[in-house]
């Protein structure tokens, strides 16, 4: 599925509204979270939020702060 969308002007911002179709194929509403991921050959890919995933980084951003001088004195 190829869609073309243009950059537009939203208040202050740059952004681009993604078609009817597209937000059908993504699965996604008003307010839902979608990630930007880059891509080979100056490419992004669209993904929705996965909650397992999501539940995971916010364990490992919690472990990483309260270990934060830890992780550091290993990095070295």
């Amino acid at each position: 599925m190829n869609i073309k969308t243009k950059v537009r002007k939203i208040g202050n911002s740059q952004g681009i509204l993604l078609p009817k179709e597209a937000l059908q194929q993504l699965q996604v509403k008003e307010g839902d979270a979608i990630y930007l991921t880059k891509a080979p050959d100056n490419a992004l890919r669209i993904s929705t939020g996965d909650p397992a995933f999501e539940r995971k980084m916010a364990i490992a951003d919690d472990l990483m702060n309260r270990y934060q001088n830890a992780l550091r004195e290993l990095a070295k």
